[in-house]
């Protein structure tokens, strides 16, 4: 099964010590995949945070090199909402305006539960 990776999901190695690969590979998911808005929004955390946000999206930009990169650009919500809805992929993210748009169409979410492991809605 095919999964689309959030920006705050990519951070989710640092910020909880989570392996995300490992867990979407428990709940049955082989198919990693980033748009180019996520990589441009990590690109631009990078550039301008600060210590411990820094770092996380230094790692997350390298975990994101894990994934198949998919080139659309925009905001990445609105990438995301529609990339998932063109692919019938599930979404891993934390965001919970996104979570909810998500729900609305019925498509998968998948998020960190009890900051130790992921979950499916």
């Amino acid at each position: 099964m095919k999964v689309i990776i959030d920006t705050n999901a990519l951070m989710i190695p640092i910020q909880f010590n989570v392996d995300i690969f490992d867990e979407l590979q428990r709940l049955g998911f082989n198919e990693f995949v980033v748009p180019k808005a996520v990589l441009d929004e990590l690109d631009t955390l990078v550039e301008r945070s600060r210590g411990k946000d820094k770092m996380a999206a230094k790692v997350a930009r390298s975990l994101a090199d894990r994934c198949e990169a998919v080139d659309i650009a925009g905001f990445a919500d609105d990438v995301i909402v529609e990339l998932a809805e063109n692919s019938g992929a599930a979404v891993l993210t934390n965001d919970i305006q996104l979570k909810n748009r998500l729900r609305e169409k019925n498509i998968m979410v998948v998020y960190l539960r009890q900051k130790n492991r992921l979950a499916t809605t």
